[in-house]
This record gives structure tokens, sequence and C-alpha cells, in this order.
């Protein structure tokens, strides 16, 4: 029997040289489409979530509020979205952050956490740890509580856990190598 982690790879496109030579870019749209793997993977984020008892499920633009939304949905806790600059319209709380091709900023808005909510941060995939990094940094600015981080891919040879580390860190899928 195919395990959940093969059945997900088996459905994720690889793309060689893309965005740059040498990159092999996992394009989960090819996952997304598919209704019943769709449902597994949040399923499988489920499984984690549920334990840590969060009160809110913050998902990283863009592709973290494919997975974040209806993970919170399932839940039935809030859904905060963690932004790209100049998307949020109320008072935000903004930060800049190195990422490996060069500079990018993230924003949430001010009252989206209280104090002490436990929050689980989510994204598609886990590369280099910089943008979930920055949106931690931003939750416990605002007295949130990171109870964990959860991704579909994790790009393990980008070693992102250690930007992630003394927090716990799950990912369904894990790519050891380009």
């Amino acid at each position: 029997m195919i395990s959940l982690e093969e059945n997900l790879k088996n459905a994720i496109r690889s793309i060689p040289d893309y965005p740059k030579k040498g990159v092999v870019f996992r394009d989960l749209t090819t996952l997304w489409a598919n209704g019943k793997l769709m449902r597994q993977a949040i399923d499988a984020l489920y499984g984690y979530a549920k334990k840590k008892r969060p009160d809110k499920i913050v998902g990283i633009e863009a592709r973290g509020f494919i997975v974040g939304a209806p993970l919170a949905d399932r839940l039935g806790v809030g859904f905060v979205p963690a932004r790209k600059l100049g998307k949020l319209p109320s008072k935000k709380l903004t930060i800049d952050y190195e990422l490996e091709y060069g500079k990018q900023g993230l924003e949430i808005h001010s009252d989206a956490i209280e104090n002490k909510e436990r929050v689980i941060i989510v994204d598609d995939l886990l590369a280099t740890g910089g943008t979930s990094n920055a949106a931690r940094i931003l939750v416990e600015k605002l007295g949130g509580n990171v109870v964990g981080f959860a991704f579909i891919v994790e790009l393990s040879f980008l070693k992102g856990r250690e930007k992630l580390k003394g927090y716990d860190v799950f990912s369904i899928v894990k790519y050891e190598k380009e």
C-alpha cells in the first residue's frame, strides 16, 4: 500500500529550472486539483493541529491561505491572513525579512491575535524558513503563543527547520534533495 506521503509526492508536479536554473519548483496546484488528495492532505494537517488545540490558524500569503482556511474551518477556529506588504487595510504590524533571492515584508492586522491565544502557522511549503519565522515574530509581538507550524511539503535540504528551532514543525511530504 502506498503511503500518503508517496501519494502526495506523485501528485506534485516538479518543474526544473524554475524560477531560476538549478532550482526544482514543487508545484502543488496539481495536488490541489485532485479533491481526494487535497482532502487527505487537510486531514493529515487536521490530525496534527487538533492535538495542539489552537485558537487561531495563521496562513501565509498566498498558498498558505489555500491550506489554512479549510484547516481553520475544520477545527472551528479563526483564520488570520499574514499578508505581503500593502495588502491589509487596517492597523497592522509589519516585519521585513531576508529571502534566498532578496528581501520581503509581511504584515498582520494588529487586532488579529489576542494575548496568549494558541496559534499554528500554516503554509503549503517550508523552504528556508524565512517567511514562517517572520510570521512567528509577528504573532509573538501580538502576544500569541505559537504552538506549531504545519506544511504540506518540506524541502529538508534547505534546512528551514533550523530557523524554527524550539518550535514543533509538522510536514507531510519531505524532499531530501533538489
